[in-house]
């Protein structure tokens, strides 16, 4: 799909090194207001990443801007709310689509591309993906820097959360719902 200068289009493995590199470039770049930096590092390290089974399931998306990732964010139809490959808390069975809500997941944009409708774009195609799958309803777990984009994209806060880091540490995250159709 191409959005004028941008080509949306679905993840692939050949892609992780590129976009491992673009969530480091947007959790440093974009989050810096919401969180210190040691925890933006710690979440790197032990929540952030790319989820190799979004991926996998064909539910990873990415948007390519002049011939680079500029963003990127999935849905799925698995447990797990949030992180990536190395985050030790992963539920990755199956959800049913009549009683459960997909997951909305691993939404990052490049600071240099950030404010051009790069997750709006991304966000439409894993609405359009899940409702397509079955689900009537959505959830997320959105860092503090997202809940002001979800909240304008129709998106309520049921809770926050508070995602262990080290050090007494812990990253604040808004789980968010939505109701489709």
């Amino acid at each position: 799909m191409n959005g004028g200068e941008f080509t949306l289009r679905l993840a692939h493995a050949a892609d992780v090194a590129a976009l491992t590199a673009l969530i480091q470039a947007s959790v440093r770049g974009l989050q810096a207001g919401e969180y210190t930096e040691a925890q933006r590092e710690a979440a790197l390290e032990l929540v952030y990443g790319v989820d190799s089974q979004l991926i996998a399931d064909g539910t990873y998306f990415l948007v390519e801007a002049d011939r680079v990732i500029a963003g990127c964010g999935g849905w799925s139809r698995r447990r797990t709310l949030y992180g990536g490959d190395r985050y030790a808390a992963r539920e990755d069975s199956l959800l049913d689509p009549a009683r459960e809500a997909a997951r909305i997941r691993a939404f990052f944009v490049h600071p240099a591309w950030a404010r051009r409708g790069i997750g709006g774009l991304i966000l439409e195609a894993c609405e359009g993906a899940a409702a397509a799958a079955g689900f009537t309803r959505l959830e997320m777990g959105a860092t503090l820097t997202g809940v002001p984009f979800y909240r304008a994209k129709g998106y309520a806060e049921a809770e926050r959360i508070g995602v262990p880091l080290r050090d007494g540490e812990s990253l604040a995250v808004v789980r968010m719902e939505k109701r489709l159709g």
